[in-house]
């Protein structure tokens, strides 16, 4: 096939590189063919740059030795048990750091003469499952609370809850001591500790706390505290003594 030439590009002399060659265009050297089987790189040329150091992959750091790491701190699980609308849920809400998980369902009249919130009560909800919340005591310590449901028809999950807790706070309403039988037995018999946190609705109990000890038929060994189910601080305290019961047991059975 006959070539074309543009009239641009000069004619190359016989023998010589093509005047739109590489080398032609550039004034660049012609390479020299490397030798089969060359031993030795050939010298460099005399005014060429200093050929950079080889790749080295960076060294690994090492570990650092001795170096204090933030410890998350120790969960502890605390149960919040009673009976049927003695502020459980009111409990775990004005503790918790975080928003609260509540499972609460509006109360039907299906309910009416099995769910019994009292008559000074203005309750519309109740827990189906179960309340839940977590609060930081300390840099070494955080409690995660459970809050039990109250009905009876319920109770079926409380040996579910109550696994891994190392303590309870039975919430207890004065004037209605007889709901929160079923609870103290249960933890009479499972042996976990537990404290009886007596909520003062409306700032006043309807019974001195020696007669409600009588009446529940509590140990002295079992603390009991008034308390409100409404006030953080308060709240705060009477789980401070529920640790305090579950480190008082745990020092025993190390001794033992």
């Amino acid at each position: 096939m006959d070539s074309v030439q543009s009239p641009d590009w000069p004619a190359a002399p016989p023998g010589a590189l093509a005047a739109n060659s590489a080398a032609a265009r550039y004034a660049g050297p012609t390479p020299t063919p490397p030798s089969i089987g060359r031993a030795t790189a050939p010298p460099p040329p005399a005014h060429a740059a200093p050929a950079p150091p080889p790749y080295r992959p960076p060294a690994a750091t090492p570990a650092t030795t001795g170096t204090h790491r933030a410890t998350p701190p120790i969960p502890v699980k605390i149960l919040v048990a009673g009976g049927f609308g003695v502020g459980k849920t009111t409990t775990v809400g004005s503790i918790s750091e975080i928003a609260p998980l509540t499972t609460e369902a509006e109360m039907t009249t299906a309910g009416i003469g099995v769910d019994d919130p009292g008559q000074r009560s203005g309750k519309t909800t109740t827990t189906v499952a179960m309340d839940f919340g977590c609060v930081t005591i300390d840099r070494s310590l955080k409690l995660y609370l459970f809050g039990t449901p109250g009905q009876t028809r319920f109770g079926f999950m409380w040996d579910d809850l109550a696994r891994g807790a190392l303590g309870a706070l039975v919430v207890v309403d004065s004037a209605r001591l007889d709901d929160c039988y079923p609870a103290i037995d249960f933890f009479e018999r499972s042996g976990l500790p537990f404290v009886v946190g007596v909520n003062a609705f409306d700032g006043r109990l309807a019974h001195d706390l020696g007669a409600i000890r009588w009446a529940l038929a509590i140990g002295e060994h079992v603390p009991l505290v008034q308390f409100d189910a409404r006030d953080r601080l308060s709240v705060r305290d009477a789980l401070l003594v529920v640790l305090d019961r579950a480190l008082d047991r745990a020092t025993r059975e190390k001794r033992a």
